[in-house]
């Protein structure tokens, strides 16, 4: 784990020359370019918000944020926001290797900095989201807080985690294509799986079942987004919930890195 680490710090300035490429190719030749990469998840968010919000849940507004004293558009930005970036570069990072088949076939290329680029790449439109959030923070009259600097600290749990993912997952997708298609179903399911669009308080009655829930390693993360903006904690006062998370990401990565290394001398035979 250390050496692989270490060899993408060395490789970082090829890693943010792809990135930024990956990026800016990404919508190529459509006429309103990146913008496409904001227009739909503001479209996700508003549409949700619109039905759980105004719809479906308009005279139980409250259970929805049961025990947080904030507008359900914020509360509610504050999930997806890491939940867009955990779908999107868990769905990129799946696919890296195939999509840059022609570097992996390349004897001299460090092919371990591929997945990175993805994510990196992913991070451009997250940056975005979570200044998008903080505008919408700010305009609810909400003032700067010491608080919101771990917004920071979850961003990079949430980029951790998603790396230890796309090790495993980009691997096994180049002998097994199905894989692409289990991931789509799994971030289907997981979007309701995890407290995104409700509040996990709604299960205090159901410890068992809620206790299952907080194990999703991404609940920690966008748990902690919605603490940073509106519950005044540290992610140290929680610290069970922090060493769980940082050991099952450690554990998950260092798998991760050891099936990737055994499969990478069959890439170029099989792309």
């Amino acid at each position: 784990m250390k050496n692989s680490l270490a060899g993408l710090w060395q490789s970082r300035h090829l890693i943010w020359k792809l990135a930024k490429n990956d990026f800016k190719n990404r919508f190529a030749g459509s006429y309103l370019g990146r913008v496409w990469a904001f227009a739909q998840p503001v479209v996700t968010v508003l549409l949700y918000w619109f039905v759980f919000g105004h719809i479906m849940m308009a005279d139980k507004k409250e259970l929805l944020t049961v025990g947080v004293e904030a507008p359900y558009v914020l509360w509610l930005t504050a999930g997806l926001v890491p939940w867009f970036y955990f779908s999107e570069a868990v769905s990129n990072g799946t696919t890296s290797l195939l999509e840059y088949s022609y570097l992996v076939k390349k004897v001299v290329f460090q092919i371990r900095v591929i997945p990175v680029v993805k994510l990196i790449a992913a991070s451009f439109t997250h940056a975005f989201f979570v200044a998008f959030m903080l505008l919408l923070y700010f305009g609810y009259g909400y003032r700067p807080d010491i608080y919101l600097l771990q917004l920071v600290y979850y961003s990079f749990c949430l980029f951790a985690l998603v790396l230890a993912i796309s090790y495993t997952t980009c691997a096994v997708a180049v002998f097994f294509r199905d894989l692409m298609q289990i991931v789509n179903i799994f971030l289907q399911v997981g979007m309701w799986a995890t407290p995104i669009l409700w509040n996990i308080a709604l299960l205090d009655g159901e410890p068992v079942i809620q206790a299952i829930l907080r194990c999703n390693p991404i609940f920690y993360v966008v748990n902690g987004y919605r603490n940073a903006m509106f519950a005044d904690t540290w992610f140290w006062q929680d610290m069970g919930m922090t060493v769980y998370f940082w050991v099952f990401t450690a554990v998950l990565f260092g798998v991760g890195t050891w099936i990737f290394r055994r499969l990478r001398v069959h890439f170029a035979d099989v792309l």
